[in-house]
């Protein structure tokens, strides 16, 4: 994005993992904004691997491999591709998004079923070849934890469902100094929270504290915003998926300060 003042003078913090943060960084700051990195996950490898290699023993008699986000291609296929010279022919691939068909793509795997309009799982499920998947093994790429309701859905339709989690989240803050000090010195107007797991890290950690009312919690999905919504929280849910619609959701904030 070319350099511009669509968010002049607008203070925002990003709460990505500090390795997928840099970009919406750059591009806060090209607009004319000030962006606060402020990471409330980091993704780490497993204490242990034992389990994961047990469920990826079941590959060869499963019909659906989908994979959640594109760090669960990269802490997953490597140990997959390690125990199976060449993929289960049987085994077919879908992706939650774009960005995690990419990462498979990356690991040879070029036949991905993703969603078109919507990244998530409410939108994977509505494609018609999750719909007939009765009697079907399916395994479920992930992070320790996590939604259940593709797992719940897809068990409702018939399916035999089991999940292969490679990595896990940590939140690396101990708590909201940061943001609490932006704020007292009139540098803090929004926050940016892209997942609900980050979203309960920050509520839990700034405990209703006075500055997170006067602040917006920008969103990139409705799921996000509902427990802030129900604290009596301000949020704003960005129109698209993507850095370019979290701008323009930024932008607006701008405008309300004029």
């Amino acid at each position: 994005m070319t350099a511009g003042h669509m968010l002049q003078g607008l203070h925002v913090a990003v709460t990505r993992p500090a390795d997928q943060a840099q970009g919406l960084c750059d591009a806060i700051q090209n607009q004319g904004g000030v962006a606060i990195p402020f990471p409330l996950l980091a993704i780490s490898a497993l204490p242990d691997y034992q389990v994961f290699e047990q469920q990826i023993s079941r590959l060869s008699s499963t019909d659906w491999a989908i994979f959640i986000s594109s760090n669960a291609v990269d802490f997953a296929m490597p140990r997959v591709l390690e125990k199976y010279a060449a993929l289960p022919a049987n085994l077919k691939f879908a992706a939650i998004g774009r960005q995690t068909a990419n990462a498979l793509a990356a690991y040879g795997v070029s036949n991905v079923l993703i969603p078109q309009t919507r990244f998530d799982s409410e939108t994977l499920l509505a494609l018609p070849e999750m719909q007939q998947v009765t009697g079907n093994s399916i395994a479920i790429f992930r992070g320790v934890g996590g939604r259940e309701l593709m797992a719940e859905t897809l068990k409702a339709r018939g399916a035999d469902v089991y999940f292969a989690e490679s990595y896990q989240r940590i939140n690396p803050q101990k708590n909201t100094g940061l943001l609490d000090a932006q704020w007292q010195q009139g540098k803090l107007d929004a926050i940016i929270v892209t997942s609900s797991e980050a979203m309960r890290y920050l509520l839990k950690m700034a405990d209703n504290a006075e500055w997170l009312r006067h602040i917006t919690l920008c969103v990139n999905h409705e799921r996000i915003a509902e427990l802030p919504r129900q604290m009596g929280l301000k949020v704003a849910v960005a129109g698209a998926p993507g850095d370019e619609a979290m701008l323009q959701c930024l932008s607006q904030l701008v405008k309300h300060h004029d």
